[in-house]
């Protein structure tokens, strides 16, 4: 029987929908939740246990919201170990979990968090045990996540019915949540995790350092510009090439929040989610995103703000992505990918899609359903 360890960082990705950008440490964990946040990390292990319903699977896992909570939903009968104190986990709850899973000799741990949660585990042990992410986290650099919660259970679906996966070290990175706030990425290396490739389904390392193509960008901007519509409010994505939008309306922008403009003019800065809802409620709105380099997400990396409610509100013909099309050569021929949180929403937005390249210049590229 294959013997499967779960550990979930309940607070992971709290940040993103209240603006925060991180949800590391104590202290900002309960900044987000005074804020409004509503924790995820549970909900998305739950997706990912789903594809492995019926498989011949014993589950070892932490009590209560670090993991027991999702395995019982899911129609598991976990075998719990370890204690925590409900409401108070910390990372070295995570590492200890780790710890103790790899000495129990699982053959995987599957984990829910971002990198920070990657980096307490490398931390624990290493390479030793083969882990999977299940993405949770408001930021992640990392290689060892899946591209969708559902993605992270097929793959282990894979590896239990005895499929070839192919095992191999992908990097852990993270980046500092204080320069990220203030509009700066400085992404460290902080080792590898043995993980389970499957091209599909794994997760690229973000790429960070490509040269930014200022004159394309331009055109970009100078092509949604020229199509903007009067009373219509825009929200503005993370990323960029948004950045290079908001640049060419000579407005101010938050690299890494998302920001609303209406008629050439600034309506809010730095967003959360709450408030996108109601500054957008009962007007004609647009949103603008981008393609994350070496990704290929346009939908839940970075920019958790953009909600399940609001995405459902403002439909699929009103999201506007902008890319250059070397950025999209970086995915190879590997589609776009949605991460909302809700299957169906992710369903309802694969296809293909429009995205402008240039002046006057768009291609079609698809978008996954995984």
């Amino acid at each position: 029987m294959f013997r499967l360890g779960l550990i979930v960082n309940p607070l992971a990705g709290v940040g993103g929908s209240v603006g925060l950008k991180g949800s590391d440490g104590e202290a900002t964990a309960l900044k987000a939740l005074a804020l409004g946040a509503e924790p995820k990390a549970n909900l998305r292990t739950q997706q990912a246990l789903e594809p492995l319903a019926g498989l011949e699977i014993e589950l070892i896992t932490y009590p209560g919201e670090m993991g027991e909570d999702s395995a019982r939903i899911a129609g598991f009968k976990p075998r719990v170990i370890g204690t925590i104190t409900a409401g108070h986990t910390c990372a070295e709850d995570t590492e200890r979990a780790a710890r103790e899973m790899a000495k129990q000799g699982v053959d995987l741990i599957l984990f829910a968090g971002g990198d920070g949660t990657a980096r307490n585990i490398c931390h624990a042990i290493g390479d030793a045990t083969p882990v999977l992410g299940i993405p949770a986290g408001v930021k992640i650099h990392s290689g060892v996540y899946a591209v969708t919660p559902k993605a992270a259970g097929d793959v282990v679906a894979m590896l239990v019915r005895g499929e070839l996966v192919t095992l191999a070290d992908q990097e852990v990175r993270d980046i500092d949540e204080e320069a990220f706030r203030a509009g700066r990425v400085r992404a460290k290396y902080y080792g590898e995790l043995l993980v389970p490739e499957e091209g599909r389904f794994l997760q690229h390392v973000k790429n960070g350092g490509r040269e930014v193509e200022e004159l394309v960008l331009d055109d970009i901007a100078a092509d949604f510009t020229e199509n903007m519509q009067d009373n219509v409010r825009y929200i503005m994505g993370s990323g960029s090439t948004v950045q290079a939008i908001m640049d060419h309306l000579g407005l101010d922008n938050t690299l890494l929040g998302v920001d609303l403009i209406e008629n050439g003019q600034l309506i809010g800065s730095d967003l959360t989610a709450q408030q996108l809802l109601e500054l957008t409620d009962g007007y004609d709105t647009r949103l603008v995103i981008t393609v994350i380099g070496g990704q290929g997400h346009i939908i839940g990396r970075g920019n958790q703000q953009l909600s399940v409610e609001l995405l459902k509100r403002i439909g699929r013909e009103n999201i506007m992505v902008v890319a250059t099309k070397s950025k999209i050569k970086e995915l190879e021929g590997r589609p776009l990918i949605v991460d909302s949180g809700d299957a169906e929403l992710n369903h309802q937005l694969a296809g293909l899609i429009r995205i402008v390249t240039g002046y006057r210049d768009a291609i079609l590229y698809r978008v996954a359903d995984y």
